[in-house]
């Protein structure tokens, strides 16, 4: 057998072979002492290497005996189920996973009973995240078969650009819901029979009177939502998008959940990392992003933020009528001079409420986030409604303003 490591020789018998050139004396038996502990250092090591190998190998062939030998035999119940179960399903969860969690909440008797069931069928690979209500002790067959179905996914919560907290009525008195009670309404599931819910009113209650800390409100909002009039502090801290809600969760524990959804949506959009340079609070350019949301369209918005910091940094009053109509639940976008002398924090109009309302006037979306942070430049100090899409026109000086004003309404936009 060859030995070109050495692993099996003798380094002691190598060195007693004559050597050629002569040389001699103490100086040789010096370096053959060194050669001879270099190559027992090098041939420990290799022992260890080979050592390791063989563990590893040993390991890998115990663990491979353990999986062929459970191959064709696993547990699993039979039937469609008993009692009803809800289980979530987290982003980025494999299969696998799901089969783990389906077995942690003894909805399935095995995370194989699932695996094996779904193996066949493609929709398992694309179940998405969110809760699901399952039943215990089911067939890999029939869980599978109900994970897939997307009656079973429990509906999320969706919050649209511009959704504020409260109800609001239409002059036709038409009822949009806000936010709140379309929390109460997703928060919903029918358990064996009885439905729960998480009311409005618990939910109120708790976005009201609850410590902020406990709702996850984070440090560079939590001295303005204390000051915050209790019935609007959390206005515009649940953003725009969808939301997976745990039915089995109490009116702080979903405020919680939504609000800390939300706080990493708008980290992501730059708030409060990218405020800096605005010379704002990130607190209060979460505010403009919200007026920017109710003033203007999409294609405009860097321009209404600019007129906003244009006023602000002039000591102008903002006097926009979509934080009046914000306190009177009026879905409009024009107010009368009787709603404009009506005094309140949110009365832009009113000199003794100069500079930005107390919280936002509503849920921004990412462009109005992204506006507020970068917003276009420009001298703008006005701007008005002049095309039925909601185009704005902008202006310098207010006579310019009050002729766009004019000829908008003599062509009947507003």
């Amino acid at each position: 057998m060859s030995d070109d490591l050495g692993l099996f020789s003798d380094p002691d018998v190598q060195d007693e072979r004559p050597r050629r050139g002569g040389g001699g004396g103490g100086g040789g038996k010096a370096a053959a002492a060194a050669r001879r502990a270099k190559r027992r250092r090098k041939r420990t090591i290799l022992w260890v290497v080979v050592a390791l190998v063989l563990a590893g190998g040993g390991a890998g062939a115990y663990y491979g005996y353990r999986t062929l030998s459970g191959i064709g035999s696993y547990d699993d119940y039979s039937g469609a189920g008993e009692t009803d179960v809800v289980v979530e399903v987290k982003d980025g969860d494999l299969v696998s996973a799901i089969a783990t969690t389906l077995k942690d909440n003894d909805v399935v008797a095995s995370p194989r009973a699932f695996t094996e069931a779904g193996a066949e069928d493609q929709r398992v690979t694309g179940i998405q995240p969110g809760f699901y209500l399952m039943k215990t002790k089911m067939s890999g067959k029939a869980a599978v078969a109900r994970m897939v179905d997307d009656k079973s996914r429990i509906t999320p919560l969706e919050v649209r650009g511009g959704y504020v907290l409260h109800d609001v009525t239409a002059p036709d008195g038409k009822i949009t819901p806000g936010i709140v009670s379309r929390l109460s309404a997703a928060s919903c599931v029918e358990l064996d029979g009885a439905k729960k819910c998480v009311t409005v009113e618990e939910l109120r209650n708790a976005a009201e009177n609850a410590d902020p800390v406990a709702l996850g409100i984070p440090e560079w909002a939590l001295d303005a939502v204390r000051a915050a009039p209790k019935e609007n502090r959390l206005e515009g801290l649940i953003l725009p998008g969808l939301y997976h809600l745990d039915p089995g969760a109490d009116a702080i524990g979903l405020l919680k959940s939504v609000i800390g959804t939300s706080l990493n949506r708008l980290q992501g959009y730059g708030i409060p990392g990218s405020t800096g340079k605005t010379g704002f609070r990130p607190y209060e350019v979460l505010v403009v992003a919200s007026l920017v949301e109710k003033e203007g369209v999409i294609k405009d918005f860097g321009k209404v933020a600019r007129v906003i910091y244009n006023r602000l940094a002039a000591g102008q009053l903002l006097e926009l009528d979509s934080t009046v109509n914000y306190k009177l639940d009026r879905p409009i976008i024009t107010t009368s001079p009787e709603d404009r002398a009506r005094s309140g924090p949110y009365n832009t109009y009113n000199a003794e409420t100069k500079g930005l309302p107390p919280t936002p006037i509503g849920s921004p979306d990412r462009k109005a986030v992204e506006a507020a942070i970068n917003p276009e430049d420009g001298p703008w100090r006005y701007f008005v409604k002049c095309e039925t899409d909601g185009t704005s026109c902008f202006n310098v000086t207010f006579e310019e303003h009050d002729a766009d004003v004019a000829d908008a309404q003599r062509r009947g936009v507003f």
